[in-house]
């Protein structure tokens, strides 16, 4: 059977030591425990055991423990019998009947509350569970799959996770490394998501200078995958030309990096600033309309880019509207 990877893609040893585990996992019945930074990928770490295990042609069905309300959640896990609780008016079916012959995700197990996780546990222990309201025991052929951000053995410590839940999770942990971790997979990454953007919104495709690949290798990448991912999509809409220059990239990845800017270039030599001249127009062979604009493009481009694309505080910066500058990046196509 070819190994399926589910668009997961890199070449540095890091991850590929995550996939010879993968390997070697996938195809048992075990319990494992996804473990890794945010924006790093766990989702699709989940979906390739399940693509490539004995169960891959029944559900994987997940849940997002943080995402639903905690009252909730029990009813959403193990389903509800009609007249369980208020507004309970019909049988409904949990996500664990849902998964019979498949695989259970329970993504953001870490934020599960501590009275759900007892009945957690009495399905990996025991293999079955009763509906909320039920007295029927229902048996539960699924494999569990969990996945947090959170530094399970810290919680344990802490008294906020169960430690018996913990080591029945945690049979076999996949620990999936940050961004930063990965070296030549940031570029390869890069390159992936810029061709996939520039084929959606551009007519022309879009290349990182040799100058930014070094910048992007060194920054650290605290949202990880989909940090970069997020930030091409940007690149790809917000940049002129075929190539992604310094003065493209948001200040903040500037910072980090330490690099500084040259001045630009409507800067005189006594680093004041100096008005644009009719010798502007004629070195740039623009007319006005087409000098403005590109002056525009540029303020609009480096507001959005400095407080990451969030257009209120943009607006802000540019001394203007929010909705002015929605009509403005409709009207150049920026949105």
């Amino acid at each position: 059977m070819t190994f399926d990877t589910c668009g997961i893609i890199g070449n540095s040893s890091a991850l590929q030591g995550v996939f010879r585990i993968l390997a070697k996992v996938a195809p048992s019945d075990s319990t494992v425990l996804v473990t890794g930074e945010s924006g790093t990928g766990k989702e699709l770490l989940v979906r390739a055991l399940h693509r490539n295990s004995k169960r891959a042609e029944k559900p994987l069905v997940p849940i997002n423990c943080g995402a639903i309300p905690r009252e909730l959640l029990e009813s959403e896990l193990f389903g509800h019998e009609k007249g369980a609780f208020t507004h309970a008016i019909r049988t409904k079916v949990g996500r664990f009947e849902l998964a019979q012959g498949g695989t259970v995700f329970l993504d953001e197990i870490g934020e599960m509350d501590l009275a759900l996780q007892v009945k957690i546990l009495r399905v990996l222990q025991e293999r079955e569970f009763e509906r909320v309201g039920g007295t029927k025991t229902i048996k539960a052929d699924v494999r569990v799959i969990a996945a947090t951000n959170r530094d399970l053995e810290e919680e344990v410590s802490k008294g906020t996770f169960r430690e018996d839940l913990f080591y029945r999770l945690n049979v076999i942990p996949l620990i999936l490394p940050p961004l930063r971790e990965r070296g030549p997979d940031i570029l390869t990454l890069a390159r992936h998501f810029l061709a996939r953007f520039c084929t959606e919104h551009r007519s022309s495709a879009l290349e990182p200078s040799p100058e930014v690949n070094a910048i992007l290798q060194n920054y650290s990448w605290p949202g990880n995958v989909r940090e970069l991912e997020n930030f091409m999509e940007r690149m790809s809409i917000l940049c002129d030309g075929d190539q992604i220059s310094v003065a493209d990239l948001p200040d903040k990845i500037l910072r980090e990096t330490g690099v500084e800017l040259p001045p630009p270039a409507l800067v005189a030599e006594t680093g004041g600033f100096r008005w644009p001249e009719l010798s502007d127009l004629r070195e740039h062979q623009l007319g006005l309309k087409e000098f403005l604009d590109h002056i525009e493009d540029r303020l609009l481009a480096q507001a959005l880019s400095e407080v990451d694309g969030i257009k209120n505080k943009a607006a802000e910066l540019l001394g203007i509207k929010r909705t002015t500058l929605i009509e403005k990046l409709k009207k150049k196509n920026m949105l």
